[in-house]
């Protein structure tokens, strides 16, 4: 029976370590919804809009431009996140409650607990929000057209193309929304989602630093890196867990 328990968990293990090869799958899977998305975006609809002249093409010269804003910080956060080693888990880690109750010894120090990408992960979130309702908002015209009885200009793959960039975005939009409010709150709370089971038996989290602090430890302290997937020097002196350093615990800005 003990035999039989073992070779199962250790071909569970097996078979998720067989699905890190899904992430060159997703990655692609990324790609291709971008590409289908700029495709219906501005080749199809709002490219050719801008040779129309007058109010036409200044709409469209405006949403171009914040689009490939968008689309640029959105890939800029991405491949942050696939870059970046987010850390690991130490091997002699145990929640404090179990610390607590002597069943392990006091750990002097912690290596950082898998964020070292979290704030490109949630920028990546942030901007694909906002690039995909901002898709959702333009190609809703050209959807709606598709049910009215009026003729709509374009060949059927163009249309085609068209129909399937909104409902893939307005998915997404909806979709990561919830998923963004969610890591939202956990910012807020200085906790990460590997953290969240161990907040729950605390009486009190001893990490939540207020939400101002919380949210510098993930952003940094300079305003003007908030919403760039990079940090400055300054931030990476005082982030000391950005370098791969250990330390005693979660750091405080103000003790630095």
């Amino acid at each position: 029976m003990h035999r039989s328990g073992t070779a199962m968990a250790w071909n569970v293990f097996k078979f998720c370590t067989a699905l890190r090869g899904l992430g060159s799958i997703m990655i692609l899977l990324v790609l291709g919804v971008v590409g289908v998305t700029y495709y219906a975006v501005v080749l199809t609809n709002y490219g050719p809009a801008l040779s129309q002249g007058g109010v036409d093409s200044f709409v469209a010269l405006t949403i171009l431009v914040l689009f490939h804003v968008l689309l640029a910080m959105l890939l800029w956060s991405y491949f942050s996140v696939v870059f970046t080693d987010p850390g690991a888990v130490p091997a002699n880690w145990r929640p404090a409650s179990d610390e607590e109750r002597g069943e392990s010894d006091p750990l002097t120090s912690l290596e950082f607990v898998g964020a070292l990408n979290y704030k490109y992960f949630l920028l990546f979130l942030f901007y694909t929000f906002l690039e995909t309702t901002l898709v959702t908002l333009v190609l809703m015209p050209h959807f709606i057209a598709f049910f009215s009885d009026e003729e709509i200009p374009g060949t059927p793959g163009t249309l085609a193309t068209t129909f399937l960039a909104f409902v893939l975005n307005l998915a997404f939009a909806l979709s990561v929304m919830g998923f963004l409010i969610m890591h939202i709150s956990l910012v807020a709370g200085n906790t990460t989602t590997i953290e969240a089971y161990e907040k729950k038996t605390s009486a009190r989290w001893r990490y939540d630093l207020g939400r101002k602090k919380n949210f510098e430890q993930v952003f940094g302290m300079d305003k003007r890196y908030w919403f760039i997937p990079g940090y400055t020097e300054e931030d990476l002196r005082r982030m000391p867990e950005l370098h791969g350093l250990e330390y005693p615990s979660k750091p405080d800005f103000d003790s630095q």
